[in-house]
């Protein structure tokens, strides 16, 4: 660890609990946290950028970085590989800046376990019925796809007790408060504080 070594975030919640637009609104106003960039052998969308949305690379680069245990946890999906490379995260930390790792239980379960100094949140909805309505601010859905969605919603939730610190996205100003709570009191941390302000506090004392 370096002397202001930066702190990894792992950030799960079911679909429609508002997840994504708690982070993006953390990010736009605390210049010092940035959400994870995964690896993945997609072809680039137009409109993306390599480094910005994802790390693009080729099958034999990814398989390259597995043989290395590079990677945290990762996925294939429809015949694409998805992961997320311990040395990439590391590389910002490194700089002193705090990163969000978006990612399911079961993901967050392996991430904990090769970075156990992870602190982890969970967003959760207000209710069931907000939850509900969410899932289906289209209305356009059938009332079987949203059935899916809730049960996959519900099977998510259930694996809120494995986090440190759970948020209840019930009023969003407010949720977000609490989030930025969460990354402030930790980077007031003794640890935290010794890796930033050592000169500081050595001249105080002396």
């Amino acid at each position: 660890m370096n002397h202001s070594s930066g702190t990894l975030y792992i950030v799960s919640a079911p679909s429609g609990a508002g997840k994504t637009s708690l982070v993006n609104a953390l990010i736009k106003d605390d210049g010092h946290v940035s959400v994870s960039v995964s690896h993945t052998t997609r072809s680039k969308r137009p409109g993306e950028e390599h480094g910005v949305n994802y790390h693009f690379v080729s099958h034999d680069e990814f398989k390259a970085l597995i043989a290395q245990n590079d990677f945290l946890e990762h996925a294939e999906v429809f015949g694409n590989f998805y992961g997320t490379s311990r040395s990439a995260l590391q590389q910002v930390l490194d700089q002193g800046n705090d990163l969000i790792l978006e990612i399911d239980w079961q993901g967050a379960r392996q991430v904990r376990e090769l970075m156990p100094e992870a602190r982890s949140i969970f967003i959760l909805p207000p209710s069931q019925e907000a939850l509900r309505h969410r899932l289906d601010n289209r209305g356009q859905d059938s009332e079987e796809i949203i059935a899916g969605r809730m049960k996959e919603a519900v099977s998510e939730m259930e694996h809120y007790d494995e986090y440190e610190y759970v948020i209840i996205n019930d009023n969003f100003a407010d949720a977000l408060e609490e989030l930025k709570a969460v990354f402030r009191s930790n980077r007031l941390l003794l640890k935290k504080q010794q890796q930033r302000n050592g000169e500081l506090l050595k001249d105080l004392l002396s």
